[in-house]
């Protein structure tokens, strides 16, 4: 039965690596584009999309702030990549904005950063998951009534790949990307060409009129504005990813900070230019679409007053479709499997930023320290199951609507955007009171003021964010942020109490007065024999024996059996109307503590050693419980005895799994013979026909 686990574990992620294999896993530029980059590209996708949505709610009139609205959020991407460009230069050790606004803000600034940033990679694996089941529900409409199920399959196959290592998921994930782009590109030369000719393509929905909402059919100056203002913060989720390779930065090959600006500035020109080509080709080929995609007409081949119940074809699959000559075209469908893929895939991003940030939180004692351990591949396996949950719970709850989830995010993304640029500046300003070179100074000067503005300029688009998406559901990221911050200034007074707690002093060792060492007897046989021997060899001061008296035939039975054997220990017998076990010999301790409180007390349990997980539900399970109390107690330490039954013995013989042996990381230490000097251990064999030994029948 145990087999089974591990080989299926073998599968989905493969064999483990050693520590001194990590150089191996850092990656090329050409294999980190795809693994950082997918979601900032994949962004292109929606990006346009959720312009064009919140401008038809006006109706058509109102498109013609579209080219406005993009150019304004080119004009932000552009600056805030500009701003990363010298945010990994000066930080190339991978915090990213956590690490900048700790260091030149506060540490209260670094946790609202880790806060806003572990919510914005949870809403990159929700968004861009459920994007590309879209996509795929846009080829093939029959599949939207598995649209959660895919999702979430989509989320458990990004989970193992990741799993897997980080050079193993850019591997995979290198190709789709690359011909996503590659297509993209196509498209839009295609159209480009095309609409120069005098042969624009038209989209299927060009010919429908979409009905404003009440009350939109004409604004006055200041809604228009805050309407404008709204679009412009739909299409600012193009800007979403962009901070993965600041974060990411440890894992390029050397020299890590120019490769990752390299990559960085790659990024952003692709981005940048997708999105401008597609916002371009929806525009010309008059592409409609409205707020609620999953239940709105087809809008294909079908009379202008017949609709029906299938989805709305995604912006971008229109423009495929009017490009490549229809939803039945190679091209279409070219188009919508590498955009399925790459939206899919953009998750990614987050499967590899979120457990990067959560090993340096860890490490810095803002989450639980489990968080930055590495698994067999080398990978934060820990964080990437967190975020697979919390991403899946996510998708379950918002039935895998790209409308409702988009609303919860890049509130993170210009929180942690405005605080990391904000400490960027700080930084510049603390090197320039001291740099006297005139040329590095200009340099300095240069980078603050990119720095400076690009600060500014998420400072004005988070505003914006939260006054036009508050209703919309923001407000659920604006409590989840302040939930985290809080839990994790609460974990980390917590690691730094305790180390207060464990702190040495300059004292020395302080030995006990004396060590009074109790063995729990229930029968006398040789897990018992044996655990009196180990105890008998660590020399303490007092040695008793203990048993529980729960029924007085079987203890007097045992009082004969002992004085038979003639054992040179007396046998001290606790009595127990109640016939509990763990709550008289605790009564006990604590009377032998109280008369003595600066002694201390050895508690020794002998315990069977079985070889099977079912054998396990027949012995040991009042020594469980018995040791869960005795850990609580001062004073008091706890040594289990092992017996090995025969059943061990054939588990024993089986090779060691490539794992290693399972080693205990907490709990009760295991004392073995050769672990206690001058211990005379019984012989093996004989297994005993009795029950657990703490126990009095």
């Amino acid at each position: 039965m145990a087999l089974l686990p591990r080989v299926l574990k073998r599968i989905v992620i493969g064999s483990p690596m050693s520590s001194e294999q990590a150089g191996h896993t850092l990656l090329k530029k050409r294999l980190a584009l795809p693994i950082f980059a997918s979601d900032a590209l994949s962004s292109v996708a929606y990006a346009t999309q959720e312009i064009l949505i919140v401008l038809t709610i006006g109706g058509t009139a109102f498109l013609y702030l579209a080219p406005w609205i993009a150019a304004a959020v080119v004009v932000l991407m552009t600056a805030v990549v500009l701003s990363y460009r010298q945010l990994v230069r000066a930080y190339p050790t991978g915090g990213g904005d956590y690490e900048v606004a700790s260091k030149n803000i506060g540490r209260a600034a670094g946790v609202v950063v880790a806060s806003a940033l572990l919510v914005d990679y949870v809403m990159t694996v929700a968004v861009s998951v459920s994007s590309g089941v879209d996509n795929v529900i846009s080829a093939v409409p029959a599949l939207g009534q598995h649209r959660v199920l895919m999702a979430l399959l989509f989320v458990m196959l990004l989970a193992a790949v990741n799993l897997r290592g980080l050079k193993e998921a850019g591997l995979t994930f290198a190709a789709p990307t690359y011909l996503f782009a590659g297509g993209v590109f196509i498209m839009i030369g295609t159209g480009l060409l095309r609409t120069v000719l005098g042969d624009a393509p038209v989209a299927e929905s060009a010919h429908h009129q979409i009905e404003p909402h009440s009350g939109y059919g004409s604004l006055g100056l200041l809604a228009l504005m805050f309407f404008t203002l709204r679009a412009f913060s739909s299409g600012c989720t193009a800007l979403t990813g962009v901070e993965a390779i600041a974060n990411g930065v440890p894992a390029f090959r050397p020299p890590k900070a120019r490769n990752a600006q390299i990559t960085l500035a790659a990024m952003g020109a692709i981005a940048v230019s997708m999105f401008v080509g597609l916002t371009a080709m929806a525009l010309i080929s008059d592409v409609r679409i409205t707020e609620d995609t999953t239940t709105s007409c087809a809008f294909s081949d079908v009379a202008d007053s017949v609709c029906d119940d299938r989805p709305q074809r995604t912006v971008i699959a229109q423009v495929a479709g009017a490009i490549f000559g229809g939803p039945h075209s190679v091209g279409f469908f070219y188009i919508q499997a590498t955009t399925a893929l790459i939206l899919v895939l953009a998750a990614n991003t987050a499967f590899n930023g979120f457990p990067l940030l959560g090993s340096i939180l860890a490490r810095d004692k803002n989450l639980p320290a489990q968080l930055n351990n590495r698994g067999d591949r080398l990978a934060y396996s820990n964080g990437i199951l967190a975020l697979a949950v919390v991403a899946g719970f996510l998708i379950w709850i918002y039935d895998a609507n790209v409308t409702r989830l988009i609303q919860l995010y890049i509130i993170g993304v210009f929180t942690s955007f405005t605080l990391g640029q904000s400490g960027m500046v700080r930084h510049w300003n603390r090197l320039l009171r001291t740099e006297r070179d005139p040329r590095e100074r200009a340099r300095v000067k240069r980078s603050r003021l990119i720095n400076g503005f690009g600060a500014t300029l998420c400072a004005i688009v988070l505003v914006i964010v939260v006054l036009t998406k508050f209703t919309k559901g923001a407000y659920l990221v604006l409590i989840a942020m302040p939930i985290l911050y809080v839990i994790m200034r609460a974990i980390n007074k917590h690691y730094a109490r305790v180390a207060d707690e464990l702190a040495t002093e300059d004292t020395g060792l302080l030995m006990p007065s004396r060590n009074h060492v109790i063995v729990l007897v229930s029968k006398v046989h040789k897990p018992t024999l044996r655990a009196l021997a180990f105890a008998k060899a660590t020399r303490p001061d007092t040695l008793t024996a203990l048993t529980v008296n729960i029924d007085d035939e079987t203890t007097r039975a045992l009082q004969a059996e002992w004085e038979r054997h003639d054992l040179p220990v007396a046998l001290t017998v606790v009595e127990s109307p109640f016939r509990e076990i763990t709550r008289p010999v605790l009564d006990y301790i604590k009377k032998l503590r109280a008369d003595r409180p600066r002694d201390v007390v050895s508690v020794f349990i002998p315990e069977y050693v079985v070889g099977k997980w079912w054998e396990q539900l027949l012995h040991n399970q009042s020594a469980l419980r018995l040791k869960g109390r005795l850990l609580f107690q001062p004073g008091v330490m706890v040594t289990s005895v092992p017996w090995q039954l025969e059943s061990s013995a054939t588990k024993a013989k089986r090779p060691i799994p490539p794992d290693g042996p399972a080693a205990p990381r907490t709990g009760a230490p295991v004392r073995t013979p050769e672990a206690i000097p001058g211990a005379v251990p019984t012989g093996p064999g004989g297994k005993p026909s009795d029950d657990v030994p703490i126990t009095s029948g």
